[in-house]
């Protein structure tokens, strides 16, 4: 067998189970063959009618049996058929009653000669044949079993390059715009589109040619699949979705010949949409991969590169698109002509959010003191399919309380446990306790001190995911834009905790390892990507960086040796300086440190209001003259 058959899983009619089966009915068909064709010589022979009268007439029959037509019995002595010595001798035998001219003289002359007779009747001999026949009825239904399965299998082998697009209907939209909420803009964007697809002549008639692919970007979870689909229940048109993912198989030339088949499908049910998720799968730039270069993967995308440019400009038929990596996609797609429109889908704010939340909400039996807005307004980064799941989860624990009804503060667990983690039980020393007390303090003290730094919404000790303890603050708004006032509080809040250990313990902990990582980080991309520090106003590109979730794709900085040594001083220098400020503040502030501390200790877990009865009023930040187009900060406790 060449390599290639083995490689193969269709070049054999049979895979293994199929021929194991095929090989036991052999064997079973061939015994019972045997056993069959060896009753003539296990004693029973088959006599003409006459030779078994003349046996009756010799006395030499001791037993007959009649059924039906089948004359059976045995021999008083052993029957040979031959005169020789060593000729074989027979105990039984079977002959054939003349049953359409009768022999009236038969009975008479086996009563004469007192041969004992039994009569069967007829009906009863079915069995014994059924048996005899069995084996070959099973080696039948076998060979009939595999000739559809070789059949099934060589249609599949001819059906491979079809496309795995699942079609929808279009006569009961499942998602509309009513459903999609947080995207007002991409609504907007979309709706022409629609308008499109439901009034074809109308652009037609003036010149025009709608765009012929319109790529959804945006984070993880921010609804692009759901707009897809709700532009196709507001157009009333047939709709093909399929995954980017299901084009590449490892066979070379499938990918290409689904994506024909695709289009194909998509012209004839035009007008329609065409929806491909996750288009980074099979879209990415060629030639930049390491290794190898995946043929197929290639393939696929210049047979889709060609068939968007093949679509008559006259079609009305629109490719939708989504992903979350447009930075890896081939510039050939993104040109116009192909994926010429380009909507962003953004997370969504507070009027989003809380937009979301009531879609989400509208099945469930909320309490009266629930509040979406107080929802969204602490829920912020969350996308869609977050904020989906945090209902889900208020709804669970809700449901794992026994209550009726979800409250408030079943989204405000659910929310705990979406963020921070599920609570952990373990077995903490006293001092262990104090240590993680003082270190969550810290965090808090400093944020409560530091007016730019974001509130402080609640403070515990109890382990909740991989955290022994968490401090948890919450914006008082949406930002998109941050002050270096701004981020050198984020800075010193990270710090607090580790700061607070050396205060009071007089020791260090690794408890402050996710801080020191935070904060390195920060302070890293404070220095090179935004110029807040004293190396000027270069930005120094070390790695390329994810558009939306903001982590490293690639290795390798684009600045020398000596002004990485700089940057990393530069970074250690801003984190003691920073130290510096948050060993003062609490050293200054130590009593309220420890009334904290011990409020933590008793009670494991407290809010914003008992926070304002232990620590005091928060400080304001005095808001200050600055340049227009500044974005002016004025934060309060």
């Amino acid at each position: 067998m060449s390599s290639s058959e083995k490689d193969n899983p269709q070049s054999s009619p049979f895979d293994r189970p199929a021929l194991y089966i095929f090989l036991w009915v052999v064997i079973i068909v061939f015994i019972s063959w045997i056993a069959i064709g060896s009753q003539a010589d296990n004693g029973i022979i088959r006599l003409p009618y006459s030779t078994f009268l003349a046996q009756v007439q010799a006395g030499n029959i001791a037993l007959v049996t009649i059924a039906g037509d089948q004359i059976s019995g045995s021999f008083s002595k052993p029957y040979s058929p031959a005169e020789a010595a060593n000729a074989k001798t027979y105990a039984h035998f079977i002959t054939m009653f003349p049953a359409d001219i009768g022999d009236p003289q038969l009975m008479p002359l086996l009563r004469a000669k007192k041969i004992t007779i039994d009569v069967k009747q007829t009906g009863a001999g079915w069995l014994p044949a059924l048996f005899q026949g069995l084996p070959f009825i099973i080696l039948i239904i076998i060979m009939i079993w595999l000739v559809r399965s070789f059949s099934q299998k060589q249609a599949g082998t001819s059906s491979f390059g079809k496309t795995k697009a699942r079609r929808y209907s279009s006569e009961q939209p499942e998602v509309t715009f009513e459903d999609v909420a947080g995207a007002d803009e991409a609504k907007t964007d979309l709706q022409e589109i629609v308008d499109f697809l439901r009034q074809p002549a109308k652009y037609h008639g003036i010149g025009a040619h709608i765009p012929r692919g319109v790529l959804l970007v945006g984070p993880p979870g921010t609804g692009k699949t759901l707009l897809a689909r709700a532009i196709a229940g507001e157009a009333g048109v047939p709709f093909f979705s399929l995954s980017g993912s299901e084009f590449v198989e490892m066979f070379v030339g499938v990918g290409a010949s689904r994506v024909r088949d695709l289009f194909a499908q998509a012209k004839n049910e035009a007008p329609a949409i065409v929806f491909i998720d996750e288009l980074d799968a099979v879209g990415r730039r060629r030639g930049a991969g390491m290794g190898t270069v995946n043929d197929e993967r290639e393939q696929t995308l210049n047979q889709l590169l060609v068939e968007m440019d093949g679509f008559d400009t006259m079609q009305e038929t629109i490719i939708l698109a989504a992903t979350n990596r447009p930075d890896v996609l081939d510039p050939a797609l993104l040109r116009p002509g192909r994926f010429d429109r380009h909507v962003t889908v953004e997370l969504p704010d507070q009027n989003g959010r809380e937009a979301i939340l009531r879609i989400h909400t509208r099945k469930l039996n909320l309490a009266s003191d629930v509040d979406l807005k107080v929802l969204a307004r602490g829920t912020i980064g969350f996308s869609g399919a977050d904020l989906a799941n945090l209902a889900n989860e208020a709804a669970l624990v809700a449901a794992r309380h026994d209550n009726i009804v979800i409250r408030m503060a079943d989204f405000e667990e659910a929310q705990d446990k979406v963020l921070l983690g599920g609570a952990r039980s373990l077995i903490l020393s006293d001092q262990q306790k104090q240590i993680i007390a003082y270190h969550e303090a810290g965090h808090a003290l400093v944020a409560w001190l530091t007016p730019p730094a974001d509130p402080v919404y609640k403070v515990t000790i109890i382990p909740r995911g991989r955290a022994l303890g968490l401090t948890e603050q919450r914006p008082n708004e949406d930002q998109y834009n941050y002050s270096r006032t701004y981020l050198l509080a984020r800075l010193a809040v990270m710090l607090g905790g580790r700061t607070a250990e050396e205060l009071v313990i007089g020791d260090i902990t690794t408890g402050a390892e996710s801080d020191l990582v935070e904060a390195t980080r920060l302070a890293r991309r404070m220095i090179t990507r935004w110029g807040m520090s004293d190396l000027g106003l270069a930005a120094f590109q070390a790695d390329a960086e994810h558009p939306f979730l903001g982590y490293s794709l690639t290795q390798g900085p684009e600045y020398s040796e000596a002004t990485a040594a700089q940057i990393d001083q530069a970074v250690q220098s801003l984190l003691e300086e920073r130290h510096e400020v948050v060993h003062r503040l609490l050293a200054d502030a130590s009593d309220k440190l420890d009334r904290l501390a011990q409020a933590l200790l008793q009670k494991e877990t407290i809010g914003h209001e008992e926070l304002m009865n232990i620590l005091g009023p928060r400080p304001l930040l005095p808001v200050v003259d600055r340049p227009a187009g500044w974005l002016s900060l004025e934060l309060a406790g």
